[in-house]
């Protein structure tokens, strides 16, 4: 009959939002006979970090699998005390009187005049306080399903099957050094998901790349086979409203097929690849040269053309730098490229870049922004041009055949560093960079990075 729904495909989720949940209890089963799961043991899964993609991850395995409640945990931790000022308060209100569904749902909740007494001054909300209730203090213009938060991080972890790490790079490490002290007496393996996208650069001994999975791993023992990354050309807000997207898991195959799988919904396809190091990599570049992209685009009024000519040096930059870290990388293409593209377009290290350009911020205010988050593309600027600027890593020069450093060859990297982390120049130095004559075409720049002496293993650390 129109206007019923079938009980098989479809069930009521904690907000009263109907959901299809055709296949999703077998995937998950399936994915609970792999860990080792019987009747009446929950597979846990935990993010850890809530930030836009951190949150907005969470949610859409919430949507997708919250309601199999005796099969299933899904949890967030962020860290408590973290307060809303009232302006943040006042725009909450005003979306929650925008959406109807929102509106119910807080009455339902009893929720609702807490959002009105912090309009009116007469009360505090915490960022802990409203994930709750399905607002990420980072993109409150979006409100996704409530989620189970948890501020205490050894009651997140400690047994936790699957732990999805949201934290920006530049704290990754931190807490994964506390959370391994929660696991000391663990008898299995977690499976760690990293979502983060920067790196640091260690120059002594060696000057090598440190990623987040190497973070991880370093920080907690857990063998590099349990730690993936997934990335693609994902802007979190777009994701939980449904604009179809894909993604890639990468890492070990013993996880990354399964879930992939898992991951997988209608709107949101995730592939495997085993390539962990260029994915990564790629993560942490394409965030750099998004700060610039940003910049051209303000600086130009939007120009086509000019926006075009940085992506042409842009990418055969992020080519050469990838070809350094692994012998045979990814191509930049399909999805690769796809994620570059979108992150130069349109995001949090894009929207600085403009920000900067129009003079509306500066390099002086940090890169942790109201509203934003962290801007993780600044640090990652810092740790590739220092890396990339060791003579012990020397290049021949394509035009006169003389060692130099990799960053020489990276003008737009190298004018990103002078802008953000020396702040010896003005925005305006990436133009200059732009249409400096004497700039190489980027095809030698590729060309040079494909040829077979090229690769340096030490960058990751290797032999």
């Amino acid at each position: 009959m129109v206007g019923t729904v079938e009980k098989n495909h479809a069930s009521v989720n904690s907000n009263g939002s109907l959901h299809n949940s055709n296949g999703a209890e077998e995937k998950l089963d399936e994915l609970r006979r792999l860990l080792g799961k019987t009747d009446g043991d929950l597979l846990k899964i935990v993010g850890v970090g809530a930030g836009a993609w951190g949150s907005v991850f969470a949610a859409l395995l919430q949507d997708a699998y919250g309601h199999f409640r005796d099969k299933v945990q899904i949890r967030i931790w962020r860290r408590p005390g973290r307060s809303v000022d009232r302006s943040t308060a006042e725009h909450l209100f005003e979306v929650i009187n925008s959406r109807e569904d929102v509106l119910r749902r807080l009455i339902r909740r009893c929720a609702y005049l807490k959002y009105v007494e912090a309009r009116l001054g007469d009360r505090t909300l915490y960022a802990d306080e409203i994930l709750r209730d399905g607002f990420c203090l980072n993109m409150i213009d979006t409100p996704f399903c409530p989620l189970k938060v948890v501020t205490n991080l050894q009651e997140a972890v400690w047994d936790a099957d699957i732990v999805v790490n949201g934290l920006p790079s530049t704290e990754t490490r931190e807490v994964f050094e506390e959370i391994s002290r929660y696991w000391k007496e663990r008898i299995t393996v977690p499976i760690i998901i990293s979502l983060a996208k920067g790196i640091e650069a260690a120059l002594d001994p060696i000057p090598r790349i440190i990623t987040p999975t190497q973070m991880i791993k370093c920080a907690t023992g857990v063998p590099i086979e349990n730690i993936l990354y997934l990335g693609g050309p994902n802007i979190a807000s777009e994701i939980y409203n449904k604009e179809y997207a894909n993604a890639r898991i990468c890492g070990s195959e013993k996880w990354s097929k399964p879930l992939a799988k898992f991951l997988r919904q209608p709107y949101f396809i995730v592939w495997d690849n085993s390539d962990l190091v260029t994915h990564e990599v790629m993560g942490g570049l394409k965030n750099v040269y998004a700060i610039g992209a940003g910049m051209v685009a303000a600086l130009t009024n939007e120009s086509a053309t000019s926006k075009s000519v940085y992506f042409a040096h842009c990418t055969s930059e992020m080519i050469f730098i990838t070809h350094l870290l692994t012998e045979q990388p990814e191509k930049l293409a399909g999805p690769l490229l796809a994620d570059t593209y979108v992150t130069l377009l349109k995001g949090r290290n894009a929207w600085y870049g403009q920000m900067l350009a129009k003079g509306e911020l500066s390099p002086d205010m940090g890169d942790s922004i109201k509203g934003k988050g962290m801007i993780q593309g600044v640090s990652a600027i810092g740790a590739f041009y220092e890396l990339l600027s060791q003579p012990s890593l020397s290049v021949l020069h394509p035009e006169d055949n003389t060692p130099v450093a990799p960053a020489e060859l990276c003008p737009i990297l190298k004018t990103l560093y002078r802008i953000l982390i020396r702040r010896e120049c003005p925005s305006q130095a990436i133009l200059q960079a732009l249409q400096d004559e004497t700039m190489n075409d980027p095809r030698e720049r590729i060309e040079l990075a494909q040829s077979q002496a090229f690769y340096r293993p030490s960058l990751l650390g290797q032999p």
